[in-house]
């Protein structure tokens, strides 16, 4: 198993980051222990994929584009136009590159935890999570219930987000990836699935 010197990361991420989006971050990473202590999942491995999540996220966004392009990092034509999917792909390539990240569990985590996707690894769905419900997260609707849940069954978890998250953005143009949607409709059957079971 590979080791990882958190510290390290921490003070290396804490140059390339703004105050708040750092304070976010370890947030993140300490939800996304507590998650994974929580449902059996590799301790180390969630620290470090949400320590690293949004490693990217402070790059400039031209920069970000030079980066993709540099490196053969596809995108689709969605990414292109909506700057804040970018820093996942980007966070990819960062966490290779900047912090010798090759676990793919972690960089997956990494990768997803903007849009989602269906059928998510739990790795993947703790950071995705996390991201959501850390403490100094407040706007979001639900959130009491949603951080109790949370701790209790992933699944159901990711349902609700996705639920919350497409409802919100429903008014908005120009902002659903497809990858969200997909996400959403993954979840949604399952709970209805298991909704259905019960009854």
């Amino acid at each position: 198993m590979e080791e990882y010197n958190i510290l390290r990361m921490q003070d290396r991420l804490k140059e390339y980051l703004t105050r708040d989006r750092f304070i976010h971050t370890q947030g993140v990473m300490y939800t996304a222990t507590a998650l994974a202590m929580c449902h059996g999942e590799d301790l180390v491995k969630a620290q470090v994929a949400g320590l690293l999540h949004d490693c990217a996220k402070c790059i400039p966004t031209g920069k970000k584009l030079k980066i993709c392009k540099k490196n053969d990092i596809a995108l689709t034509k969605w990414e292109e136009e909506n700057e804040a999917l970018l820093h996942a792909k980007v966070g990819v390539y960062i966490a290779k590159k900047k912090y010798g990240i090759t676990d793919p569990e972690i960089l997956n985590a990494i990768r997803y935890h903007t849009t989602g996707k269906a059928d998510m690894m739990p790795l993947e769905k703790i950071v995705y999570i996390a991201d959501y419900i850390e403490p100094g997260r407040y706007k979001a609707k639900n959130l009491p219930e949603v951080r109790h849940l949370a701790f209790q069954d992933l699944d159901e978890t990711m349902y609700r987000i996705l639920r919350d998250t497409i409802l919100y953005l429903s008014g908005s143009a120009n902002t659903m990836d497809p990858s969200t949607t997909e996400a959403y409709e993954y979840y949604q059957k399952l709970h209805n699935e298991r909704k259905g079971a019960n009854t």
